[in-house]
């Protein structure tokens, strides 16, 4: 590690009243702490789906509705 990047890490430490091993334990616990970014998709997936009332599968268009320009105007 950089000399310079340690002397500001014990600098923080001692404006904090704690040690440098101690900020890094901290800083390497917080990175567990959080949800990942897979964690975070599959509770809004979860979230979507839960909100879902009802579907059915049924009420689908016929390829000819689904390709008609003109009823997008």
């Amino acid at each position: 590690m950089p000399d310079q990047v340690y002397r500001r890490a014990r600098m923080q430490a001692a404006a904090r009243d704690t040690s440098v091993s101690a900020l890094v334990r901290d800083y390497l616990a917080s990175l567990g702490d959080g949800e990942s970014d897979f964690e975070r998709r599959r509770r809004l997936q979860d979230e979507v789906l839960a909100s879902v009332r009802r579907f059915r599968a049924g009420g689908r268009l016929k390829r000819d509705e689904a390709h008609d320009r003109d009823a997008l105007r």
